[in-house]
């Protein structure tokens, strides 16, 4: 966190059992019905019950519902004692929308695991920024209708696991050398991007941070980047940790991109196994961790989970 603010305090959620009920949310796009129930069995195939809200898949225009409807969900949610986790259904667009109409107070008094990806980076970075809740960077329902073995594995041991993590990229490249340490950050990068001017812009100092996007010509992620930059969003960064850019054009190109964003000397680590294609391995953001780039691996320092017994207010 900014040494300048206030230091807010890290909240661990708890570990989850088998059985458990895990709430589904849809803050952003509408989704197809098709993937969704796959993607519920997949979770169910996992030990976990789903507890699936009344108009879940209501539509207006590209999103699941008002921006009321959908905010009214994730509130109701944290506040069900059943609930034990929450899983967003698709990301796409609209975490935006509802971050005025969040209760972070009830997020901070009865934390539990959130996890999504893509969109969804809007309501991970920001419930760390406002609450210090540790959330997870994860498949979302729909994609994890296609997920395979090692992703789903990983997802069942992300939610019940007290275990330090540490992900290797077995094909990573280390595009800067060195080693650093500081609070897991990011996500994807047009939605980290959206943040920038609003009073949810995210604090990145001394942190590393993730980067991942799909579909976005080289031109856009440079423009993306520079924005952040020239905001002051990535001053101080301590480390860069880059999953897929899938769809972006040539990898080669994205690098030097980067590279060039990052004119300190700090480590930069490509090929993560994070991102919209292929393996998506959940990495919890909002806990400090140490990037070593010439290893390829990120090594969490402490759980992410809290395994203590908790009175629900």
């Amino acid at each position: 966190m900014n040494p300048d603010r206030p230091s807010q305090r890290t909240i661990l959620p708890p570990a989850l059992q088998p059985g458990d009920a895990i709430g589904i949310a849809a803050p952003a796009s509408a989704f197809d019905a098709n993937l969704f129930q796959r993607g519920i069995m997949a979770l169910e195939s996992l030990g976990f019950r789903a507890i699936i809200p009344e108009n879940l898949s209501l539509q207006r225009g590209y999103l699941a519902g008002t921006d009321a409807h959908r905010a009214a969900i994730i509130n109701r949610l944290f506040s069900d004692r059943d609930v034990k986790a929450i899983m967003c259904a698709r990301g796409g667009f609209g975490s935006l929308k509802i971050l005025s109409m969040l209760d972070y107070d009830l997020i901070r008094t009865r934390p539990k695991i959130f996890a999504g990806f893509s969109d969804i980076t809007v309501l991970l970075s920001v419930f760390f920024e406002k609450t210090g809740l540790v959330t997870l960077h994860a498949p979302v329902i729909t994609t994890l209708a296609d997920a395979g073995e090692a992703t789903r594995t990983a997802l069942a041991s992300a939610f019940m696991s007290p275990a330090p993590t540490t992900l290797a990229a077995v094909e990573g490249i280390s595009l800067v050398p060195g080693r650093a340490t500081g609070i897991v950050r990011g996500g994807n990068l047009a939605s980290l991007c959206q943040l920038t001017g609003t009073p949810y812009q995210p604090d990145l100092k001394g942190s590393l941070l993730l980067l991942e996007d799909t579909a976005e010509a080289p031109y856009r992620i440079d423009r993306m980047l520079t924005q952040m930059r020239l905001a002051g969003c990535l001053d101080g960064v301590a480390g860069v940790i880059l999953g897929r850019f899938d769809q972006c054009g040539e990898m080669r190109e994205i690098y030097d991109i980067v590279r060039a964003c990052f004119t300190e000397s700090i480590p930069i680590l490509a090929g993560l196994p994070v991102g919209h294609e292929g393996d998506n391995l959940p990495l919890p953001l909002g806990l400090s961790a140490t990037l070593d780039a010439d290893r390829g691996t990120l090594a969490y320092d402490s759980p992410a989970l809290s395994t203590a017994v908790r009175k629900v207010p």
